[in-house]
Protein backbone atom coordinates (compact mmCIF):
# COMPACT_ATOMS: atom_id res chain seq x y z
CA UNK A 1 0.00 0.00 0.00
CA UNK A 2 1.33 3.45 -0.90
CA UNK A 3 2.54 5.64 1.95
CA UNK A 4 -0.02 8.34 1.12
CA UNK A 5 -2.90 5.86 1.47
CA UNK A 6 -1.48 4.42 4.70
CA UNK A 7 -1.10 7.89 6.15
CA UNK A 8 -4.69 8.89 5.40
CA UNK A 9 -6.16 5.52 6.29
CA UNK A 10 -4.36 5.25 9.63
CA UNK A 11 -5.28 8.79 10.60
CA UNK A 12 -8.88 8.39 9.43
CA UNK A 13 -9.51 5.10 11.22
CA UNK A 14 -7.93 6.30 14.47
CA UNK A 15 -9.82 9.58 14.39
CA UNK A 16 -13.10 7.82 13.55
CA UNK A 17 -12.73 5.45 16.49
CA UNK A 18 -11.68 7.97 19.12
CA UNK A 19 -13.99 10.80 18.03
CA UNK A 20 -17.04 8.62 17.52
CA UNK A 21 -16.62 6.66 20.75
CA UNK A 22 -16.12 9.88 22.69
CA UNK A 23 -19.15 11.53 21.17
CA UNK A 24 -21.34 8.44 21.52
CA UNK A 25 -20.40 7.79 25.14
CA UNK A 26 -20.83 11.45 26.09
CA UNK A 27 -24.20 11.77 24.36
CA UNK A 28 -25.46 8.51 25.86
CA UNK A 29 -24.45 9.58 29.36
CA UNK A 30 -25.83 13.07 28.87
CA UNK A 31 -29.10 12.33 27.10
CA UNK A 32 -29.85 8.59 27.18
CA UNK A 33 -31.48 9.25 23.79
CA UNK A 34 -31.09 6.92 20.82
CA UNK A 35 -31.97 9.70 18.38
CA UNK A 36 -29.39 12.05 19.91
CA UNK A 37 -26.69 9.39 19.71
CA UNK A 38 -27.55 8.29 16.16
CA UNK A 39 -27.84 11.90 15.01
CA UNK A 40 -24.56 12.77 16.68
CA UNK A 41 -22.70 9.84 15.14
CA UNK A 42 -24.02 10.54 11.64
CA UNK A 43 -23.27 14.24 11.99
CA UNK A 44 -19.74 13.67 13.29
CA UNK A 45 -19.11 11.02 10.61
CA UNK A 46 -19.85 13.53 7.87
CA UNK A 47 -18.54 16.78 9.38
CA UNK A 48 -15.40 15.29 10.88
CA UNK A 49 -14.62 13.28 7.74
CA UNK A 50 -14.60 16.53 5.75
CA UNK A 51 -12.73 18.40 8.48
CA UNK A 52 -10.04 15.77 8.99
CA UNK A 53 -9.54 15.18 5.28
CA UNK A 54 -9.08 18.93 4.75
CA UNK A 55 -6.64 18.99 7.67
CA UNK A 56 -4.75 16.07 6.13
CA UNK A 57 -4.80 17.83 2.75
CA UNK A 58 -3.31 21.04 4.16
CA UNK A 59 -0.80 19.11 6.26
CA UNK A 60 0.38 17.09 3.26
CA UNK A 61 0.51 20.22 1.06
CA UNK A 62 2.81 21.85 3.60
CA UNK A 63 5.08 18.79 3.40
CA UNK A 64 7.47 19.74 0.61
CA UNK A 65 8.16 16.08 -0.21
CA UNK A 66 4.53 15.23 -1.01
CA UNK A 67 3.44 15.26 -4.64
CA UNK A 68 0.01 16.51 -5.67
CA UNK A 69 -1.04 12.88 -6.18
CA UNK A 70 0.18 11.95 -2.67
CA UNK A 71 -1.73 14.88 -1.19
CA UNK A 72 -4.99 13.81 -2.84
CA UNK A 73 -4.51 10.12 -2.00
CA UNK A 74 -4.02 11.00 1.68
CA UNK A 75 -7.00 13.34 1.55
CA UNK A 76 -9.31 10.77 -0.04
CA UNK A 77 -8.20 7.86 2.15
CA UNK A 78 -8.67 10.00 5.28
CA UNK A 79 -12.19 10.95 4.21
CA UNK A 80 -13.27 7.43 3.26
CA UNK A 81 -11.75 5.77 6.34
CA UNK A 82 -13.21 8.37 8.68
CA UNK A 83 -16.69 8.17 7.14
CA UNK A 84 -16.87 4.37 6.86
CA UNK A 85 -15.44 3.56 10.28
CA UNK A 86 -17.48 6.23 12.09
CA UNK A 87 -20.65 4.91 10.46
CA UNK A 88 -19.74 1.34 11.50
CA UNK A 89 -20.96 2.24 15.01
CA UNK A 90 -24.55 2.91 13.84
CA UNK A 91 -25.93 -0.67 13.48
CA UNK A 92 -25.52 -1.59 17.14
CA UNK A 93 -27.27 1.62 18.20
CA UNK A 94 -30.19 0.87 15.90
CA UNK A 95 -30.66 -2.79 16.75
CA UNK A 96 -29.99 -3.20 20.49
CA UNK A 97 -30.73 -1.20 23.63
CA UNK A 98 -28.62 1.94 23.84
CA UNK A 99 -26.67 0.92 26.95
CA UNK A 100 -25.83 -2.43 25.34
CA UNK A 101 -25.00 -0.75 22.02
CA UNK A 102 -22.51 1.54 23.72
CA UNK A 103 -20.75 -1.45 25.32
CA UNK A 104 -20.73 -3.31 21.99
CA UNK A 105 -19.38 -0.25 20.20
CA UNK A 106 -16.67 0.33 22.80
CA UNK A 107 -15.56 -3.27 22.31
CA UNK A 108 -15.75 -2.86 18.51
CA UNK A 109 -13.77 0.38 18.58
CA UNK A 110 -11.08 -1.00 20.89
CA UNK A 111 -10.79 -4.13 18.73
CA UNK A 112 -10.36 -2.00 15.59
CA UNK A 113 -7.80 0.20 17.33
CA UNK A 114 -5.89 -2.83 18.62
CA UNK A 115 -5.82 -4.32 15.11
CA UNK A 116 -4.58 -1.08 13.58
CA UNK A 117 -2.01 -0.70 16.37
CA UNK A 118 -0.76 -4.24 15.77
CA UNK A 119 -0.34 -3.47 12.06
CA UNK A 120 1.54 -0.24 12.84
CA UNK A 121 3.80 -2.03 15.31
CA UNK A 122 4.66 -4.71 12.76
CA UNK A 123 5.36 -2.09 10.08
CA UNK A 124 7.67 -0.13 12.38
CA UNK A 125 9.23 -3.21 14.01
CA UNK A 126 8.01 -2.08 17.42
CA UNK A 127 6.79 -4.39 20.17
CA UNK A 128 3.07 -4.91 19.42
CA UNK A 129 1.98 -5.24 23.04
CA UNK A 130 3.47 -1.86 23.93
CA UNK A 131 1.99 -0.07 20.93
CA UNK A 132 -1.43 -1.65 21.45
CA UNK A 133 -1.41 -0.87 25.18
CA UNK A 134 -0.40 2.75 24.60
CA UNK A 135 -3.15 3.34 22.06
CA UNK A 136 -5.84 1.53 24.06
CA UNK A 137 -4.99 3.46 27.22
CA UNK A 138 -5.44 6.75 25.35
CA UNK A 139 -8.78 5.55 23.94
CA UNK A 140 -9.98 4.45 27.38
CA UNK A 141 -9.03 7.83 28.85
CA UNK A 142 -11.10 9.56 26.15
CA UNK A 143 -14.04 7.21 26.75
CA UNK A 144 -13.92 7.78 30.51
CA UNK A 145 -13.54 11.54 30.23
CA UNK A 146 -16.41 11.93 27.77
CA UNK A 147 -18.65 9.70 29.89
CA UNK A 148 -18.13 11.92 32.91
CA UNK A 149 -18.54 15.09 30.85
CA UNK A 150 -21.88 13.70 29.61
CA UNK A 151 -22.97 12.98 33.18
CA UNK A 152 -21.90 16.48 34.22
CA UNK A 153 -23.84 18.06 31.35
CA UNK A 154 -26.95 16.03 32.24
CA UNK A 155 -26.66 17.07 35.90
CA UNK A 156 -26.47 20.74 34.96
CA UNK A 157 -29.00 20.97 32.12
CA UNK A 158 -31.58 18.26 32.75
Amino acid sequence: MRHSFKTGFGFGVTSAIITTLGLMVGLQAGTESVIAVVGGVITIAIADAFSDSLGMHISRESDGAATKKDVWESTASTFIAKLVFAMSFIPAILFVALDTAVVINIAWGLLLLAGLSYYVAKQTRAKPSQVIAEHLVIAIIVIGATHYVGLWIRAIFV
